[in-house]
């Protein structure tokens, strides 16, 4: 396995010290959902695993994700929806999850979920099994880019005929907007103390 035990236990504390708040930006009712946001270590550094859904998803199709979905039912919890949703996504077992904490619950702009997003290290490497029906690739970016201000940028787009403002991360072809996009600016805040200055690990 790889794995920085000095990262994990000062991210893991840095999750557990904090309050999480929840963000929502429209008067919609919003359904329960959770995503898993797994962190690895590779060669040195620090990754996120992301997906790109297919086109055939019912809720954000094409789009550049954290594995994560609806919670089943009442009874079920988030981080347990979040640990079933990625063993079905991309075939990582929840006993093989390290959860870490959880970032700000937030709602999505154009599917009306209140998603609950939880931190987790998972080894590398790692025998995926992909779900093509709703997976189209696995995306992994470096944590530490994502602290630079050259891959993101604040912009407007279009949401059911209505103007949004928000963060887009832009790497290696690879365009990250919405919920998962201020994920990961959270992440990246609480991974480094200043992402301006290109970051500096708590």
């Amino acid at each position: 396995m790889n794995v920085n035990s000095s990262f994990i236990d000062t991210l893991k504390h840095a999750l557990v010290s904090r309050e999480p708040n929840t963000l929502v930006f429209n008067d919609a009712v919003l359904s329960p959902a959770a995503v898993l946001i797994p962190i690895f270590y590779k060669e040195g550094r620090h990754y996120l695993l992301l997906t790109k859904r297919t086109e055939a998803m019912e809720y954000h199709k094409g789009q550049i994700c954290f594995p994560g979905g609806a919670q089943n039912t009442p009874e079920e919890s988030p981080v347990d929806t979040a640990l079933r949703e990625t063993f079905e996504e991309i075939g990582v077992k929840p006993e093989n999850v390290q959860v870490l904490g959880q970032l700000d619950r937030m709602s999505t702009l154009t599917s009306n979920f209140l998603v609950t997003p939880f931190v987790g290290f998972i080894d590398y490497p790692h025998d995926f099994t992909i779900n093509r029906d709703e997976i189209d690739e696995l995306v992994e970016i470096p944590l530490d880019i994502l602290a630079n201000k050259q891959h993101y940028h604040e912009e407007e787009y279009d949401v059911g005929g209505e103007k949004k403002r928000g963060i887009v991360y832009e790497y290696n072809n690879k365009v990250i907007w919405g919920a998962t996009a201020r994920m990961i600016k959270q992440l990246a805040g609480i991974v480094y103390a200043d992402i301006n200055e290109g970051g500096r690990l708590l």
